[in-house]
């Protein structure tokens, strides 16, 4: 069959250059956009006199069966199609005639292919952000059991302060609010329709570009026909934005992987989340979030790989950007199964809270509320009192003992200064509960941002749901 493009060409084109042109192996994904962009330009031309009514009527039904066809897995994919676009222009060419010939008129491959990875960008970006928002959901759930649940505060994976589990719950939460902000702001700056570009410079029918924008829910046309065709800053947003969520999801995934060893001890993995060794029978590793923080890595190589394929792109279109989407496609699957599957991983988890008490009652975590106590009880000087409670620690770390455990006799035999009282700001309830600072672990300021946080959650699903 002759290409839609070929009436300039006396040769056929060859088998391998067939092969290695066409996209249609992987941007097949993108057949419900191609669709949905077709019908409103469809419905654009019949309202500039382009078409008849007779003919957008044939037109519309013939690509709802094709449509039928494709979900029914009876759809022939072909590489002499080169891509699905022109596939599904072939397949209604031949479905319903000349009315299927001219609904390609008054746009090019350029600005439809522009468009179709645009709604299918913007569509994996609003399920992801549903995604995130679930995954928070989860996160605030647990957190709110575990205001009162003691655990070390690690700063350099060393012991730092006392801090509640559900203050750690909340951090991690914090990192998935930004990602869904990023994406909402993502969203919003490529929310703008590029059909109606034409190949580089427009189109010389009267198009309507605000119609076709409104029919597919953009905010508006985009402004520059040129700029339209070429970018792919819409693109790589998502790439970036997978990139930072993957980095935290990675990051969580570390954490639990720790706390899952012996020498932690914090959590146990459901066994519907864990794997076993093939030779030692003992063995439960942590492959969920081992795999998770493994995708990272290729979240990141498919940012890297497209952005050194823009960089020394002419203006405007050029071939090398067919090399755009099997990125995007492989990081959004990738994000999709990794949140839903870290949720589950999540919401089966067992947490060790008696282990967790037990490795914060050492370390000297109240360390710092001692020097604070000699600073704002004692009237001593910061610095010095920093050097009394160093003189502290070592005593007790002579002893065997935490700092929590020495008694107010034995600290004034160090230091005379040490007023009496100095015993109780070293409980390590007490110091988690001093640091009633806005944003601290505090049970009280934990409940304020669990609070903040499902009103976040509540807005941010509200508005999507719109």
């Amino acid at each position: 069959m002759a290409k839609l493009w070929g009436g300039r060409f006396e040769q056929e084109s060859s088998k391998l250059l067939e092969d290695f042109n066409a996209s249609i192996g992987f941007d097949w994904q993108m057949w419900r956009e191609d669709i949905q962009g077709s019908i409103a330009h469809a419905r654009m031309l019949h309202k500039i006199g382009i078409l008849s009514e007779s003919e957008l009527d044939s037109i519309i039904t013939g690509l709802g069966q094709i449509a039928r066809e494709i979900e029914s897995g009876n759809f022939v994919l072909k590489n002499s199609d080169e891509d699905i676009h022109m596939a599904i222009e072939s397949a209604l060419s031949a479905l319903i005639g000349d009315a299927g010939k001219k609904l390609h008129t008054a746009r090019s491959r350029n600005d439809q292919v522009a468009l179709d990875f645009k709604l299918f960008i913007l569509r994996a970006n609003k399920t992801l952000r549903l995604k995130l928002l679930s995954l928070m959901q989860t996160l605030l759930h647990l957190s709110e059991s575990h205001t009162q649940t003691l655990m070390p505060g690690m700063t350099h994976l060393q012991h730092a302060q006392p801090v509640s589990l559900g203050f750690h719950l909340v951090a991690w939460c914090c990192n998935f609010m930004r990602d869904i902000l990023r994406l909402e702001s993502s969203f919003k700056r490529n929310n703008f329709s590029p059909l109606g570009s034409g190949a580089i410079a427009g189109t010389p029918y009267n198009n309507d570009r605000g119609f076709v924008a409104r029919e597919l829910g953009f905010y508006a046309p985009s402004l520059n026909a040129m700029d339209s065709v070429s970018e792919r800053d819409f693109a790589l947003d998502m790439l970036y934005d997978i990139a930072m969520l993957m980095m935290h999801i990675s990051r969580i995934s570390e954490e639990l992987i720790l706390w899952s060893s012996t020498e932690f001890g914090f959590v146990t993995l459901s066994d519907a989340y864990s794997t076993g060794s093939s030779i030692m029978p003992q063995k439960k590793n942590p492959d969920v979030p081992e795999l998770l923080r493994g995708k990272s890595g290729r979240a990141f190589g498919n940012l890297q790989s497209l952005l050194v394929v823009m960089k020394g792109l002419p203006l405007a279109y050029n071939k090398d950007t067919q090399e755009d989407k099997e990125a995007v496609f492989d990081s959004i699957k990738t994000a999709n199964i990794s949140i839903e599957i870290l949720e589950q991983c999540l919401a089966t988890l067992t947490f060790h809270t008696q282990n967790m008490l037990k490795m914060a009652e050492s370390g000297h975590l109240s360390a710092t509320d001692l020097a604070d106590f000699l600073v704002r009880d004692c009237n001593i000087p910061f610095r010095d009192a920093h050097h009394i409670t160093g003189r502290v620690v070592a005593y007790a770390q002579k002893l065997g003992k935490d700092i929590s455990e020495l008694t107010q006799e034995e600290l004034k035999s160090i230091d005379s200064q040490i007023a009496d009282g100095a015993i109780k700001v070293l409980d390590l309830y007490a110091s988690m509960q001093a640091r009633n600072s806005l944003g601290g672990t505090a049970s009280s300021q934990v409940t304020r941002q669990i609070q903040e946080l499902k009103d976040f959650v509540v807005t941010a699903k509200r508005d999507l749901e719109q």
